[in-house]
């Protein structure tokens, strides 16, 4: 996790799952794969499994070690609901998140349809806090705009559009029920080109609708100089976030200890796993 990204509408990444695996166009370029895959064999490094999918319940607990509120992207590096990851593991993850309430969450997926499910079962507990965002990533008609209405069809207290990389005209969108779009464009090698007419219809969409805009990048081969302004401007709005005071000492210490808890029996449990199947080797 680091308390200081570079991405530019959060404040910090907590990555209680690492690795993923492909489900669409927007995934060609993976960038977190990229950096997990370079790090592959390497011994100690954090990925040394590469982008492998794997629980990491060591972290479970590090938001709580944070004082200051914080906006937070949960798993930069994976999906939390991503199809192989057990249920009672994303719950362990929200039970964290509704515990650190001083922070605000990002929680972004792919897996519309598994999000929309979970939030109208398991985790009807974390659908409504305010500190708590779900989003669903947006990057063309055919994969990504029927998530739109499954995250509609999710009884979620903020909602949010990641529609990077926008790789295609997503023509007229319906916005209700959404309260913010984050707009942005492929970057590195091979990054497929945007077209400024995509992003000015949903900026003016956005406008029309009273949605948040943030535009994030045109993106491409060098991101640094293309830049970020849109006719000249830039666009940093964001949905209206409830700050909670950070809490006593005593509290956080308290909250700190339930999270450190659900750490452990995780650990454990995946230690028992693995044991189970060195013996179902031998």
């Amino acid at each position: 996790m680091s308390d200081h990204s570079k991405i530019e509408w959060t404040d910090a990444t907590w990555n209680p799952v690492r690795g993923c695996t492909k489900i669409s166009p927007g995934c060609k370029h993976c960038y977190a794969e990229t950096f997990a895959e370079r790090f592959r064999g390497v011994p100690g490094h954090p990925y040394e499994q590469g982008f492998d999918l794997r629980l990491v319940p060591e972290k479970l607990a590090e938001p709580l070690r944070w004082r200051s509120p914080k906006c937070i992207f949960v798993n930069s590096m994976s999906d939390l609901f991503h199809t192989d990851i057990p249920v009672d593991y994303i719950v362990a993850v929200a039970r964290v998140m509704a515990l650190a309430n001083w922070h605000t969450y990002q929680v972004l997926t792919k897996r519309s349809e598994r999000m929309r499910e979970l939030l109208r079962g398991e985790l009807a507990f974390a659908a409504q806090l305010p500190h708590i965002w779900w989003g669903v990533s947006v990057e063309d008609r055919r994969y990504g705009v029927p998530r739109i209405e499954h995250l509609r069809e999710a009884p979620a207290r903020v909602r949010f559009l990641s529609v990077e990389p926008l790789l295609d005209d997503l023509g007229l969108l319906d916005l209700s029920g959404i309260h913010w779009v984050i707009v942005g464009g492929e970057s590195g090698a091979g990054a497929r080109p945007l077209h400024r007419e995509w992003v000015a219809s949903l900026r003016d969409q956005c406008a029309e609708a009273g949605v948040a805009f943030f535009f994030k990048q045109w993106g491409g081969v060098r991101k640094s100089k293309t830049g970020r302004l849109l006719d000249g401007l830039t666009h940093d709005e964001l949905p209206h976030r409830v700050v909670m005071p950070s809490p006593l000492e005593a509290q956080r210490q308290q909250a700190l200890a339930q999270a450190e808890a659900l750490s452990q029996a995780w650990q454990a449990r995946l230690q028992n796993l693995q044991e189970d199947a060195r013996t179902a080797q031998a």
